[in-house]
């Protein structure tokens, strides 16, 4: 009765993950020192990044998501790096410049009007090019449905990814759980986590000893790029920054590194 009841509010009563499955989970993703260290890319708030300090040789980046800010690409294209950038929900970048190229379509699972998968993207401009590329994602959960979708060969032509990861607390759904786990053992295969930092405009979760923030910038990096893998114990990293200085600051909880 009572799940029915909530239903009929607007409501979905589903049994809760265990503790112990949860923090499995986010035992997989501790990150480890990328050995090259890591620079910042971007601005000094929402929308810089860290990376490996590994960008040469790289001379495209794959961009999805706009936004009203393109700091990064900006940064990149000072770099002689060039950015293939898409977004439905917007008419073109907030600002011009002759290093992007612009799609007006969303990043996703399937090929239509307004979609594009990865690889459709990568075959559009740069076919059957072998060189390493990076992938720079913020597109608002539809990250998860990308990299699923996504052929492994096509993801490991990236030498570095660098997502936002988004709706991290509902990995105390079950059913999510499921699916955020394939999602990121995917890219564990051929990369290593060599970064992780909370934004801290949603705050986090806590259930027990673990706490988990809504939404997480990922650096990934591949594993032909490394020769070793020593985990990171010191959290927040020098060159990591509140996305929003004028709200609550959130560091990355311990659950995830220690």
């Amino acid at each position: 009765m009572v799940k029915e009841a909530a239903f009929a509010a607007g409501l979905n009563l589903t049994r809760q993950t265990r503790s112990e499955e949860a923090g499995q989970f986010i035992g997989t993703l501790r990150p480890v020192d990328c050995e090259k260290g890591l620079i910042r890319i971007g601005g000094e708030a929402d929308g810089g990044y860290l990376l490996p300090n590994d960008l040469e040789g790289i001379e495209y980046c794959f961009s999805p998501g706009v936004g009203t800010v393109s700091d990064f690409e900006n940064h990149l294209s000072t770099l002689h790096i060039k950015s293939f950038l898409a977004d439905y929900s917007v008419e073109s970048p907030p600002v011009q410049n002759p290093d992007f190229v612009f799609d007006k379509k969303f990043l996703g699972a399937n090929d239509s009007d307004i979609f594009m998968t990865l690889n459709s993207w990568k075959e559009k401009y740069l076919k059957n090019y072998s060189r390493d590329l990076l992938l720079q994602m913020d597109i608002d959960g539809f990250e998860y449905e990308v990299i699923l979708s996504t052929p492994s060969e096509v993801l490991d032509g990236f030498r570095i990814i660098v997502a936002e990861f988004h709706f991290l607390d509902k990995i105390f759904d079950p059913f999510v759980l499921t699916f955020y786990k394939a999602s990121f053992e995917k890219l564990l295969k051929n990369f290593h986590l060599v970064h992780i930092h909370p934004n801290n405009r949603h705050g986090s979760v806590k259930k027990g000893d673990l706490e988990v923030p809504v939404l997480m910038e990922m650096t990934f990096y591949s594993k032909r790029r490394m020769t070793d893998a020593k985990p990171i114990q010191k959290f927040p990293h020098p060159l990591d920054r509140d996305n929003w200085p004028n709200r609550k600051p959130l560091p990355l909880p311990k659950c995830w590194y220690t």
